[in-house]
């Protein structure tokens, strides 16, 4: 009877010769959050540079302390068509980026939602925005049609441009490396360089198309508030 009572505190479960006991002795380590007793990596360190500078840059676009926490929602986009344009540069992995699905179920939401915050919040605000300071009477009419069409397009332009973007070096990419067969072995030769070089620049667009997405959809923001 003591034998079996006792028995519990002795670590006999086991898997593959591994006492399973001894684990909860690290379940304590997952309830403690990581930044207390891990050091952040170099990549971690640069990635928080990259965001806080962003952060502030977004917060002088923006220009009202009151939307401080926007600029999360942007971070977030930011780093979400970042991660989708880069995966899309690795062989035989699908870029979203490239499809107007997603860039417009992107670009449709916040744009419908800063049109719909900013004319029931501040409908005289929007009213303004429609006619320029120091438009002529004759030309109101005019200037009205032509700033509604500019914010209704907003959105699709938005997504347009991240779209054609990503497709135009995928498509230039996939063309020449269709030819590689047929080319001698200088041509091949001259055509990995080539294509390193694409590659290079389609890394440095997909940073810049995340950033312009981001910086644009802050200053349509700014006109709402």
């Amino acid at each position: 009877m003591m034998n079996s009572t006792f028995s519990i505190f002795d670590p006999m479960s086991s898997f593959m010769n591994l006492n399973l006991n001894w684990i909860s002795t690290l379940l304590g380590l997952m309830f403690i959050p990581q930044l207390f007793w891990l050091t952040p990596s170099r990549f971690n360190i640069f990635w928080y540079k990259i965001l806080n500078t962003l952060h502030l840059e977004l917060n002088i676009l923006l220009e009202n302390k009151k939307s401080k926490g926007l600029t999360l929602i942007f971070l977030a986009f930011f780093t979400y068509i970042l991660f989708n344009n880069f995966l899309g540069l690795f062989p035989y992995i699908f870029t979203s980026t490239s499809h107007l699905g997603l860039a417009l179920s992107l670009a449709l939401p916040l744009w419908l939602g800063l049109m719909l915050f900013g004319w029931i919040k501040n409908t005289n605000h929007m009213f303004s925005h429609l006619i320029p300071q120091n438009t002529p009477i004759m030309l109101m009419p005019f200037m009205v049609l032509i700033e509604t069409t500019s914010n209704i397009i907003r959105s699709i332009t938005l997504s347009v441009r991240l779209t054609a973007n990503m497709i135009a070096g995928h498509l230039l990419m996939a063309l020449l490396s269709s030819n590689g067969s047929l080319l001698s072995l200088t041509g091949v030769s001259m055509l990995i360089i080539v294509q390193f070089f694409l590659l290079t620049l389609e890394s440095a667009v997909a940073i810049i198309q995340s950033y312009v997405f981001t910086v644009l959809s802050t200053l349509y923001s700014s006109e709402v508030n």
